[in-house]
């Protein structure tokens, strides 16, 4: 899926697919570090050589101190190749990325990302973008001329330094506590992670809204899963568990909570996110990061976040979504019921006697019934048209007596809202029976109503024996015409009667058709005779203004 990283880096950076892959992995995982860091983060990536250069230095950009003519010689890189000094070669880096900590104000007010800056002014990142060591440095914030501690980690991947993770903080911080000085070193075994390729982890998931951040509760455990250090928001969460022991020392069995991710990420070197339910109204989602060090784990840092009320609500809405379901399935199930039902009494009608009525009736019930079906199915505000569309067609097609009609369907409406989809699947049920039930009369109907009395245009097919049956078309045509919702029903039969005015029709196709097109969807409806110079037959067309389906969705 693109993102604004990739796109960047598409446009001005030189990674191979894997490469790009690891750093949007780190993307979406480096909130730790900033929040371990207490520090803003940038990801620099080297730009392309000719690459054009994006934005520039805006409000809040960074400044590095000194000559611009400072020049430091560079043997050669790891690949043998001889490497132009600092400043000399002429290039760019980009902001790749930028993340803020959740737990200090933050010093870049901006947002750099996509910025880029010649490599004479990010001198220390070009020397670790180059020797592929942890460089550090001072930078000045252009803005308030403040200088700030410039710490710059080599991005390495299978052995290449594709970017250069940047962590800004104010100059002089140091740590005061137990928790900030548990922090950062923690900080600093996942920075070395990051410049062995060892973090972030090959296949792992990108972080979510969910995903816990430092502030929600953090753990540290040794390699043999025993608590060194825990958070007050951690403790509070073990509070919340049922767990009041001083957890330090102990292992999650040992305080009486599940540990199963925990073993599982010590064991495998690799992240594992769990939920825990300690008790039926207490979630906790646990996050455990594996530390390494040569490929050897050495402990893990354990993030918790209490999710109680989210899962709540989260059931919640899955109950109401069930309710949902459960209503739009016994609509449907009723409105079979009274088809039904009309159906059996048309077949008990005697000819002549409110026969037809009732069927058309029972057929109308049918394409209502074919929109609660969907919503019983997936109770979302948007209903698939396409599958009303395939329903309505094959109830025209088992309706089809005689003359074989072939019914075809161009092009597609999307998802259109729940009370837009009931009043047009009605209307395109009535025109698509009306034309496979009448445009094919072989004689012209004596009443002329809609229910269609398609009359004129030819009387037999080119090169054809009058009176004799042939193969009628009929085509749905959809379409978003500039958001307005176009449907088409065309058929090459007989054609409209002359002098056909739909506005003056009294039948009650029509009727029906009408209101729901006008007074129901707002619409326009019109119903045209194709000459037979085009074809002939009938082109009936209906369109739902953008405004109408957007109140009702």
């Amino acid at each position: 899926m693109a993102t604004p990283a990739s796109e960047l880096a598409s446009l001005h950076a030189e990674l191979s697919p894997a490469e790009l892959g690891h750093l949007q992995r780190l993307l979406g995982s480096w909130g730790v570090l900033a929040d371990l860091s207490f520090s803003d983060l940038l990801l620099l990536v080297p730009c392309r050589p000719g690459a054009a250069t994006v934005g520039s230095r805006r409000r809040g950009a960074l400044h590095f101190p000194g000559e611009p003519s400072l020049r430091v010689e560079i043997g050669s890189s790891a690949h043998g190749e001889p490497l132009a000094p600092y400043g000399d070669r002429g290039q760019h880096m980009i902001v790749l990325g930028q993340m803020r900590p959740n737990n200090r104000p933050t010093l870049l007010e901006d947002d750099l990302v996509g910025t880029t800056v010649p490599e004479s002014e990010w001198i220390v990142p070009v020397q670790t973008l180059l020797l592929g060591d942890i460089r550090r440095g001072t930078v000045n914030l252009s803005v308030t001329t403040q200088l700030v501690d410039l710490e710059s980690i080599p991005v390495r991947f299978r052995q290449r330094v594709v970017a250069v993770l940047v962590r800004l903080s104010p100059t002089a911080s140091l740590p005061t506590s137990l928790y900030e000085r548990t922090y950062l070193r923690v900080f600093e075994r996942l920075a070395a992670m990051v410049a062995e390729s060892e973090f972030p982890f090959p296949g792992e998931d990108v972080g979510t809204e969910e995903t816990p951040r430092v502030g929600d509760g953090f753990v540290l455990v040794d390699a043999q899963g025993r608590v060194e250090f825990a958070s007050p928001n951690a403790i509070n969460a073990f509070h919340r568990m049922g767990v009041f022991a001083d957890p330090e020392g102990e292992t999650f069995t040992g305080l009486g909570v599940e540990e199963s991710a925990i073993e599982w990420a010590l064991a495998t070197g690799r992240p594992v996110v769990e939920e825990v339910e300690r008790r039926p109204d207490v979630i906790v989602l646990v996050h455990c990061i594996p530390l390494l060090a040569r490929g050897m784990v050495t402990g893990a840092v354990i993030l918790l976040r209490d999710v109680t009320d989210v899962r709540r609500l989260d059931r919640l809405l899955l109950s109401k979504d069930a309710a949902i379901r459960e209503v739009h399935h016994r609509v449907k199930n009723n409105l079979q019921t009274i088809s039904s039902l009309l159906s059996l009494q048309a077949r008990r009608s005697k000819p002549g006697g409110g026969r037809e009525e009732l069927r058309e009736a029972e057929r109308r019930v049918r394409s209502i019934a074919v929109v609660h079906e969907i919503l019983s199915r997936e109770p979302a505000d948007q209903v698939p048209f396409d599958e009303i569309v395939e329903a309505l067609v094959r109830m025209a097609e088992d309706s089809v007596v005689g003359l074989p009609i072939e019914i075809t369907v161009s092009g597609d409406l999307g998802a259109v809202p729940a009370v837009v989809a009931t009043p047009l699947s009605v209307t395109l049920a009535e025109l698509l029976q009306n034309a496979v039930e009448h445009a094919f009369e072989p004689e012209p109907s004596s009443s002329g109503e809609l229910e269609g009395r398609h009359v004129a245009a030819g009387g037999q097919p080119d090169g054809g024996v009058a009176g004799e049956a042939t193969k009628g078309h009929v085509r749905i045509v959809l379409e978003v015409c500039g958001g307005d919702l176009c449907v088409e029903v065309i058929d090459d039969g007989r054609g409209l009667p002359d002098g056909f005015d739909l506005e003056q029709r009294t039948s009650l196709g029509l009727s029906i058709v009408r209101d729901l097109v006008q007074s129901q969807l707002g619409g326009s409806i019109s119903m045209e005779r194709i000459p037979a110079a085009s074809g002939g037959g009938t082109r009936a067309s209906i369109r739902v203004p953008r405004q109408t389906v957007d109140l009702q969705g």
